[in-house]
């Protein structure tokens, strides 16, 4: 006989989801305006479902299982291909203007396939995105500039904001060795302050290696460019590391910890808002 197939709940998906990325059962409850034992027991309907235990818990932490990992991007998936029809059929009255500031760098990479399947889906609501510093974009959102904000942050820094992506950081250079040469080594950096600029001087100042700020720009084009010329090396996410720049690997560099970007909006939010910041997070988990 085939096997009988599971008609998985949408509703368990989207409890499990939030649970993985808020990584703690109150603050998933209170997300989901449910009781937190009516969480609990969505995560057992679903884990009974799959036949699979998906979170591991302990009164300190939610972690996923490795089953719990492979479910969470299938999920995911689905609750977008959901939500998207939802807004076909129930929500075409939808509309407003949407203000979201984020790094440039993370929005060259991460934002562009996230924010056209927002578009596409809610095509009455007008994004206006706006590509800064860190700095600016904290300053702007507390003077009511923006709706949502994407920033860096250090890990477990204490700083407001929901965490939706963590990335490591690796040292990118061109085709100049510097590291066989004499002297400071030459940076390219970001202004001050930037994450990125203090995690590269920190951890070069812990090794005792000495260094130099060569360049200084708030332009990403204009960082890789100053790199790809040979005046400096600099600190990058793994995954934005363009053609024509090479990962420097291991000593006699030290290793830099991974980066953080947390998503910052405000506590009552305008409908749209509030659907772009749930689709932010269901993509980037």
């Amino acid at each position: 006989m085939p096997k009988t197939l599971v008609n998985l709940d949408i509703d368990l998906l989207r409890t499990f989801v939030v649970i993985a990325t808020e990584r703690n059962f109150t603050r998933a409850a209170e997300r989901l305006m449910r009781q937190q034992s009516t969480v609990s027991l969505q995560v057992k309907r679903l884990e009974d479902a799959l036949g699979h235990r998906l979170l591991d818990r302990t009164p300190r932490s939610v972690d996923l299982t490795p089953e719990g990992e492979a479910v969470l991007s299938y999920a995911q998936r689905i609750l977008d291909l959901n939500d998207e029809v939802v807004s076909l059929t129930h929500e075409p009255q939808m509309q407003g203007v949407v203000r979201l500031g984020t790094p440039e760098d993370f929005a060259t990479q991460h934002l562009p396939d996230i924010l056209a399947r927002f578009i596409q889906a809610y095509p009455s609501v007008a994004l206006e995105v706006t590509c800064d510093l860190t700095l600016n974009l904290v300053q702007g959102f507390r003077r009511g500039l923006f709706d949502l904000v994407l920033v860096k942050r250090e890990r477990a820094s204490g700083a407001s904001g929901l965490r939706v992506w963590r990335e490591p950081l690796v040292w990118v250079a061109g085709h100049h060795d510097y590291l066989e040469g004499g002297g400071p080594l030459p940076l390219v950096v970001s202004p001050e302050p930037c994450v990125y600029r203090k995690r590269a001087t920190d951890s070069l100042d812990r090794a005792r290696k000495p260094w130099r700020i060569a360049y200084t720009c708030a332009s990403l084009a204009g960082s890789l460019a100053a790199v790809k010329a040979g005046l400096g090396i600099a600190v990058l996410p793994k995954e934005m590391v363009p053609h024509g720049l090479h990962v420097i690997d291991g000593g006699p560099l030290p290793d830099l910890k991974d980066t953080e970007i947390a998503l910052m909006a405000g506590p009552r939010l305008r409908p749209p808002v509030a659907k772009l910041r749930d689709h932010i997070i269901r993509c980037l988990g």
